[in-house]
C-alpha cells in the first residue's frame, strides 16, 4: 500500500522515522521526541481536566436536583390553599410524574453555645418522598418520624455535627417574630425534638438545610396553606420546556422556576471556567507546537543536500514542502494520538486512581466545604475529546507552514557546494 502513496509522502514517513532512529543529527531526533511528549502530554491534560469539570457539574447537579426539585410553582398572592387542586391541575402534563406542598422558613437553630442558620422545609414526607430521591433508605427513617404536632425535626448530616446533636436530642429553632416591631425584636422560638439525619453528599445542603412537618411550619408561620408546590418530572433537562408548558395550561396567577433558573449563575460560572480553563491548557499544545517548528526548522537545515537532489532531479517547491508538512505533521499526530490514549484511560481510572493516592498519602485532595463534593468526578465526553483532537492537529499543522516554505528558499547550487 505504500508503494501508492505520494513521493513526499513516503520521504516525509522516512524522516520521520529517521529521526526516532537517531538520524545524523541527534538534536533533531531529540527536538522531534520533545515535541510529541509535548503535544501528547497538552492533549491528555485537558481530556483529563474537561472530564472533571464535566463530573464536578454532573454530581453537583445531581444532588442539587436531588433538593431543589425540577419546577416550583408559587400562587402569586403569597399562599396557596387549593394546592391538591394545583397538584392535579399540573398532573395533567405527562411530563409530572409527582408533586409535594411545602413551605419554607429561614430560621437559627441553637444548641448550647453553639448556634447555626439553617433553610427549614414544611413538607407532607409521604409526598416529599416522591419528588426528592434522597429520601430513600437509610435517610427515610427520620422523614417517617415527621408528625404533626410532633415537633420533629430531620437535620442534615453535617448540621447536626456542628452543633452536636443526635437523634433524640433537642434543638432550639429561633425565628423572626411574626409581629416584630420597634419595642418587640425578639424571635419567637420553639423546642424540637431530633428524629434523624440525612446526607446528601452536597455540603451546602447537609450544613444548612433540616426538615419538619408541614403543619408544624405553617403554625410556626401563622399561615393555614403551604406557599407552593414542587413538581418532578421524567426528564430533568426538560425542566424549562415543561415549566413553560404549565404556564400555558394553568388557570390563575402561578409563578413557576425550573431548577435551571434557581441555579444559573452557578452553571455560567461553571460553563465560564470550563471554556478558560480549555483555552489556558490549549496553550501548553501551543508550546508544543512551537516545539514542532523548532523540529522542522533544524530538520531542513541537516537535509538541506537531500533538497537540493530532490530540486535537481526536478520536485517542485510544493512537493519539497509537502515533505516536510508530512514530517511535522506525522510528529504531531503521533502526540495528540498518545495523549488522546493516555488522557482517556486517566479520565476512566480517575476515581480510583486519586483514591489510590488519598490512601497512601493520607491527605485528601477536595474540602467538601469548599468544593460541596468530597470525591474527586470525571465524565469523560466524546464531543470534548473530539474538541481537543481536532485543536491539537489544527495547531500542529499550521506549525508545519513556515519550516515547509523555509525549505523551498534554499537554493541547489549552494546547498550542493558545502556538501
Amino acid at each position: 500500500m505504500a508503494r501508492h502513496l505520494p513521493y513526499e509522502w513516503l520521504i516525509g514517513v522516512r524522516y520521520v522515522r529517521a529521526g526516532r532512529r537517531g538520524g545524523r543529527n541527534s538534536f533533531v531526533s531529540f527536538m522531534s521526541l520533545a515535541s510529541i511528549t509535548g503535544v501528547g502530554l497538552g492533549v491528555a491534560a485537558l481530556i483529563v481536566v474537561l472530564s472533571v469539570m464535566n463530573g464536578f457539574q454532573r454530581d453537583v447537579s445531581a444532588r442539587m436536583i436531588s433538593v431543589l426539585s425540577h419546577i416550583e410553582v408559587y400562587d402569586a398572592r403569597g399562599l396557596m390553599p387549593d394546592w391538591p387542586a394545583v397538584a392535579a391541575a399540573t398532573a395533567r402534563n405527562g411530563a409530572v410524574q409527582a408533586s409535594a406542598p411545602f413551605l419554607e422558613l429561614q430560621g437559627m437553630l441553637l444548641e448550647g453555645d453553639r448556634m447555626k442558620p439553617a433553610t427549614l422545609r414544611g413538607v407532607l414526607p409521604a409526598q416529599e418522598a416522591k419528588v426528592a430521591e434522597f429520601i430513600r433508605g437509610d435517610n427515610a427513617a427520620g422523614f417517617a418520624a415527621l408528625t404533626p404536632g410532633a415537633f420533629n425535626i430531620v437535620l442534615g448530616a453535617d448540621l447536626a455535627r456542628e452543633l452536636h446533636v443526635k437523634q433524640g436530642e433537642q434543638v432550639i429553632l429561633a425565628l423572626p417574630s411574626q409581629h416584630s416591631s420597634l419595642s418587640n425584636m425578639m424571635p419567637q422560638t420553639r423546642r424540637f425534638t431530633v428524629a434523624g439525619t440525612f446526607e446528601i453528599g452536597h455540603f451546602e445542603f447537609d450544613s444548612g438545610m433540616a426538615f419538619i412537618h408541614l403543619q408544624d411550619a405553617e403554625q410556626l408561620q401563622q399561615v393555614d396553606a403551604p406557599a407552593g408546590l414542587r413538581l418532578r418530572i421524567a426528564d430533568a433537562n426538560q425542566a424549562p420546556q415543561v415549566a413553560q408548558a404549565l404556564k400555558q395550561t394553568l388557570d390563575g396567577q402561578y409563578i413557576l422556576h425550573d431548577w435551571t433558573q434557581r441555579n444559573a449563575t452557578w452553571f455560567a460560572a461553571l460553563h465560564s471556567q470550563k471554556t478558560m480553563m480549555f483555552i489556558i491548557l490549549s496553550l501548553i499544545v501551543a508550546v508544543a507546537a512551537f516545539n514542532v517548528v523548532a523540529m522542522l526548522v533544524m530538520s531542513v537545515t541537516d537535509k538541506r543536500a537531500d533538497v537540493a537532489i530532490l530540486r535537481t532531479l526536478g520536485a517542485r517547491q510544493l512537493s519539497i514542502m509537502k515533505i516536510f508538512m508530512v514530517q511535522g505533521l506525522l510528529s504531531g499526530l503521533l502526540g495528540v494520538v498518545a495523549g488522546t490514549v493516555v488522557g482517556v484511560l486517566i479520565a476512566w481510572n480517575l476515581g480510583a486512581m486519586v483514591a489510590a493516592f488519598e490512601h497512601l498519602s493520607g491527605a485528601h485532595l477536595l474540602a467538601k466545604n469548599i468544593y460541596f463534593i468530597s470525591a474527586v468526578p470525571s465524565e469523560l465526553r466524546w464531543d470534548d475529546v473530539a474538541g481537543v483532537v481536532a485543536v491539537a492537529v489544527a495547531l500542529s499543522f499550521l506549525s508545519t507552514l513556515y519550516p515547509s516554505w523555509w525549505a523551498t528558499r534554499s537554493q541547489p547550487a549552494d546547498a550542493l557546494r558545502h556538501e
